[in-house]
């Protein structure tokens, strides 16, 4: 895990990780899953197996929990210095996914900035703001990180740095408020009998908080079916993994990727961000 990609490059055939993602690129396996190091992952993923027409840079896109159900959170660490055609990539491959995968039929499309209004934010996003303003998708404007899991959009865009630390944050986050819990609920008798009457609650939270249930962050943008996961996954987290490739794969989402990219590429070039 801690081995410099570039060292890491230079016998890169003899991983597990490439012969994983030759098997996807020889067609002798559908998807591929791995657990390892995420850079590298994508960095061989999209040496190996090449993007879909019109897809620039792959990205990293994960189901996050919110407070009306979950949203797709993209890039969560693939494209840390990304252009502003590159996000708009990034809305597209989300929003066909959340329609293929999910059944969203015209997902709510938000951009992470400092605040709501459209001259808010860096270079990157207020160039991504004009450009998805000006395409045919559901944009519903910036969104700020307050509102990331309050389910204010379907698709929440960022680049890949701001989006892993948000990540990040947010893990740290449920494991403290999860530990405090733990103390409160052991620290005296009226605490445990309470406990005893809310666990099926507190239950159903802990397993919506819980990254087992999603198995990993889907790499969009290559092709073939690869999904990264936490250096910590259990058992259950690859059993999830594996059932969500199995729905990725039988609703033909990288056919639909590619379809809806080449359509697009006229109206980025017709924005000058091409």
């Amino acid at each position: 895990m801690k081995e410099h990609l570039r060292h890491y490059w230079r016998r890169k055939n003899e991983s597990s990780i490439s012969k994983t993602l030759q098997l996807v690129r020889d067609g002798r396996a559908q998807a591929a899953f791995s657990a390892g190091n995420s850079g590298a992952v994508m960095a061989l993923a999209r040496d190996l197996l090449g993007s879909p027409e019109g897809v620039e840079r792959p990205a990293l896109a994960l189901m996050i929990p919110t407070l009306t159900g979950q949203s797709l959170l993209v890039d969560v660490g693939a494209n840390a210095d990304p252009k502003a055609r590159h996000l708009a990539q990034f809305a597209l491959m989300g929003k066909i996914y959340l329609q293929t995968v999910k059944g969203i039929e015209n997902p709510r499309i938000g951009l992470v900035s400092i605040g709501e209004e459209e001259a808010k934010g860096n270079e990157l996003t207020k160039q991504a703001h004009q450009l998805l303003k000006g395409m045919d998708i559901n944009f519903i404007g910036n969104i700020e990180g307050k509102d990331v899991y309050l389910g204010a959009a379907d698709v929440i865009v960022t680049d890949g740095f701001t989006g892993n630390v948000a990540l990040k944050v947010t893990e740290g986050v449920v494991d403290v408020v999860l530990s405090m819990l733990r103390r409160e609920i052991t620290s005296n008798l009226f605490s445990k009998i309470g406990f005893f009457f809310l666990q099926r609650s507190l239950g159903r939270i802990k397993r919506r908080l819980d990254y087992t249930e999603i198995g990993g962050a889907l790499l969009l943008g290559v092709n073939g079916l690869v999904i990264v996961g936490h250096g910590r996954s259990s058992a259950r987290a690859i059993a999830s993994a594996i059932s969500l490739s199995r729905t990725f794969i039988g609703e033909r989402v990288n056919e639909r990727i590619s379809q809806e990219m080449k359509r697009m590429r006229s109206a980025f070039k017709e924005l000058n961000y091409a």
